[in-house]
């Protein structure tokens, strides 16, 4: 679908200069932009690829001379970044899933869909479940019985979601997501090696190799509104409450949250983040990419981990984490820098062991 640079400004609350009549259908980085795309050009180093493409138009730096650049046409955002949000939702084709019920889906007669919904080939829905208006169910998508979902929701393809769940308004679920998996959640008969060891830091005790019985999962999940969860992530079931995820929370790919976790509203979970079960995730929470998170523990609100972060203990609102085990981000970079000096340590130290044992020179 074809914008002009005025409708695009407008919805964007950004200012529009020159031919604003001027139609685009398409986005580009600056030097791969054709006549018919909007370059997105929103920093000065962009300058020089500009000239290497071809558009008319483009989204530009505050204080730009967009003529100077050779530009017909410029939008100016006062947070271009942001703009992004908005440039791509407009500009978004979608999957070109069809609408209505594709014939091949199999829907339960008890299930009850909104108006509006789209369900894709090879769906399957259950009984009792009920999928909120406008809402678009993909290909090979599975939705069980008594599950509940909001308006809105935009499942990809091949995703999963148990008996059960409850999720939100403006759902979205990308390719082979499952909500609603038994957590893995396992007990022996008497006090096994695992526990010993963890109890003495240590010690397995005098404990035998013994079988493992599976614990059930009877909690469900609960998802809140204006939540995505990213390709092949997973979310366990509670084992008798529900695993939580707060409105606005984002999830990238390959995450896995397992049973009884409660995430706050709008945290970032980057990918590769694991959560064990029973832990508990305030607001406004950032995890980045590859964090480990133990069982049975507390992350304050607006805690951030950078990457690779393994987080053992309780971290209190508003630290910023980092390493292995977590500590505060500062203390974290000296110790780096402590491990840098070791070699001129060693060597130091080497130097003056034989400075201090050589034998005393006798005239």
């Amino acid at each position: 679908m074809a914008y002009t640079i005025q409708e695009i400004a407008t919805a964007l609350g950004a200012k529009a200069f020159g031919a604003v009549d001027l139609e685009i259908d398409g986005l580009a980085e600056p030097a791969d932009a054709g006549t018919r795309h909007l370059a997105l050009a929103m920093k000065p180093e962009y300058a020089d690829a500009l000239g290497q493409g071809a558009a008319l138009a483009a989204v530009i730096w505050e204080g730009a001379d967009w003529q100077a650049l050779g530009l017909k046409a410029a939008i100016v955002a006062p947070r271009p970044r942001f703009a992004m949000s908005g440039l791509t939702a407009m500009l978004d084709p979608g999957q070109g899933f069809g609408a209505g019920v594709h014939p091949s889906a199999i829907i339960d007669p008890e299930a009850e869909l909104g108006e509006g919904v789209s369900v894709g080939p090879l769906a399957v829905i259950g009984k009792g479940a009920r999928i909120g208006a406008g809402s678009i169910i993909g290909p090979q998508s599975f939705i069980g019985n008594d599950a509940r979902i909001g308006a809105k929701a935009y499942l990809r393809e091949g995703v999963r979601i148990g008996a059960r769940v409850v999720i939100g308004e403006r759902f979205i679920a990308q390719p082979g997501v499952v909500i609603g998996g038994d957590g893995f959640s396992f007990v022996t008969p008497e006090p096994s090696t695992v526990e010993s060891a963890r109890a003495t830091l240590g010690d397995q005790g005098d404990g035998t190799a013994q079988s493992w019985t599976r614990i059930h999962s009877l909690g469900s999940v609960t998802i809140g509104d204006d939540v995505e969860v990213g390709a092949n992530s997973t979310v366990d079931y509670g084992t008798i409450r529900d695993t939580r995820i707060g409105n606005g929370t984002k999830i990238d790919n390959q995450v896995m949250i397992g049973h009884n976790v409660l995430i706050g509203n709008d945290c970032l979970l980057c990918g590769h983040v694991g959560i064990a079960g029973s832990t508990r995730i305030g607001n406004n929470v950032v995890l980045a990419g590859k964090t480990g998170v133990s069982d049975n523990i507390f992350i304050g609100d607006n805690v951030i981990t950078g990457g690779g972060t393994v987080v053992l203990a309780n971290i209190p609102a508003g630290r910023v984490m980092l390493g292995y085990p977590a500590m505060k981000m500062d203390t974290t970079m000296e110790v780096f820098k402590g491990f840098r000096r070791l070699r001129r340590l060693f060597d130091d130290v080497s130097e003056l062991k034989k400075t201090v044992s050589k034998p005393p020179h006798n005239p």
